[in-house]
């Protein structure tokens, strides 16, 4: 039992297969784990908790309520939320939150994603840890009164919030193309976008845990090619690819080419720099370093970061950054609580296309400035000892600079590579980075003949 919870305890969240794993009696005794880590942080005793689409999501959050209200906490049942959503909520009300969804995994899949109040996020490094210990222990009941359940719609709020933040209110008419994957963007976009000068053209807007036409996870380019056919098809301007949560969004121009998420970054970062001149921006080591560039030419100061939501939230709290974005497809942002949010990094895409008569293809044209290889999983032995072979092959090679930020990062003058070993699987995961497409092959090549070895 307790190799099986370690396994459904991840770095950021709680994940792992219905009824074998993610079971009510889980999620009880995991509600009422979250509420005794509550009561100890001094956090306030009420729980918003959303869920997604998946047919076990609705059972596993009654489960989990249950849990905390049987410790006294009050419990905000939302409904049917992507999970910026339910940072939304957590943002607004100022209290923590339970978002009951997988993502992007299969349909035979559930999670919990845990944040304290205000939306400040919860991994192994700042309380998932100490819940994953109380679920071991079995939290005792304390004698006091039950909580109290209630339901509030706040989708509407929600969406008032985002458009408070983007300037949508004189963009020229466009085209857009939305593939929600069966997933939340299904039930958050068109709340958005009745209130846009846009004509939208859904695909998978029906709201399926199964997942019947393609897994929800765009960065997998298999998953966007339904979204580049019809934006090509319907000469739309734009197209828009959420994940299951829809907490992260991929774009496809005009021309029906996918995005590089360091574009959005970069473009975001350009928007939100000229309305706060100076100020720093975070992006994570495997962004390009047109991202980087993109912060200092416009002004601002920009700090590296390791993979992962927990160490951006950090780092912009301490930083006061404004901005943050993730290879992955997740935007942070100041102004959201210093959450994720797909739907407001694609808001910041429509305002920049509809201000003026460009194609997207030419806004972000400024930023493509190098070659990227996209993330590539190779199986090994022992990822240590792969990646010392790697360091010892480039070490001492001219200017080369080498770091350990996160994994193993080689710099040279005009490319750069990362290595990361897995959390959950013995895989080396590398991305590669040049000027030119030779110079970006050349160095995967070679890095792949020493893992590979």
């Amino acid at each position: 039992m307790a190799t099986e919870i370690a396994d459904i305890f991840k770095a950021y969240d709680i994940r792992g297969l219905v009824d074998s794993e993610i079971t009510p009696d889980f999620t009880f005794a995991t509600g009422l784990a979250f509420a005794r880590f509550l009561q100890q942080e001094r956090e306030p005793a009420t729980i918003v908790i959303g869920e997604d689409m998946r047919p076990s999501s609705s059972n596993l959050a009654d489960a989990f309520s249950a849990g905390a209200t049987s410790l006294g906490m009050d419990v905000i049942r939302i409904g049917l939320a992507s999970t910026d959503m339910l940072y939304f909520a957590s943002g607004k009300l100022g209290l923590p939150g339970a978002m009951f969804t997988a993502s992007h995994n299969p349909a035979e899949y559930n999670g919990i994603k845990l944040c304290l109040s205000s939306a400040r996020p919860i991994g192994k490094e700042s309380g998932l840890l100490t819940i994953e210990n109380f679920v071991r222990q079995g939290s005792p009941l304390e004698i006091r009164s039950v909580g109290i359940e209630t339901k509030r719609d706040m989708l509407e709020e929600y969406v008032d919030h985002l458009l408070n933040l983007v300037d949508l209110s004189e963009i020229r008419p466009l085209k857009i193309v939305i593939d929600a994957g069966n997933g939340m963007a299904g039930h958050t976009a068109p709340a958005i976008f009745k209130r846009l000068n846009c004509e939208v053209i859904p695909l998978y807007f029906e709201l399926d845990g199964t997942f019947p036409n393609h897994e929800a996870n765009p960065i997998d380019a298999e998953n966007l090619r339904d979204l580049q056919k019809a934006v090509v098809k319907n000469k739309a301007d734009l197209g828009l690819a959420f994940d299951g949560d829809a907490d992260r969004c991929f774009l496809v121009d005009e021309k029906g080419n996918a995005v590089n998420p360091s574009d959005l970054t970069a473009l975001i970062a350009f928007r939100e720099l000229k309305k706060h001149p100076g100020s720093t921006v975070i992006y994570n080591l495997i962004s390009s370093r047109a991202v980087l560039e993109t912060i200092e030419e416009n002004g601002g100061v920009g700090l590296r970061s390791r993979v992962g939501h927990s160490y951006i939230k950090k780092m912009m709290a301490d930083s006061k950054a404004i901005f943050g974005g993730e290879h992955s497809g997740h935007f942070y942002f100041d102004e959201f609580w210093r959450a994720d949010s797909g739907a407001l990094a694609a808001l910041h895409a429509i305002a920049a296309l509809g201000a003026i008569d460009k194609a997207m293809s030419e806004i972000l044209k400024p930023f493509q400035r190098y070659v990227l290889s996209g993330e590539i999983n190779s199986k090994v032995s022992d990822a240590t000892i792969a990646m010392q072979l790697v360091e010892d092959t480039y070490a001492g090679k001219g200017s080369v600079e080498i770091d350990h930020l996160d994994g193993l990062t080689v710099n040279g003058d005009t490319w750069w590579f990362n290595l990361r070993p897995s959390n959950t699987e013995p895989l080396l995961r590398l991305n590669v980075e040049a000027k030119t497409a030779d110079r970006m092959e050349q160095l995967r090549d070679e890095v792949l003949v020493v893992i590979r070895a």
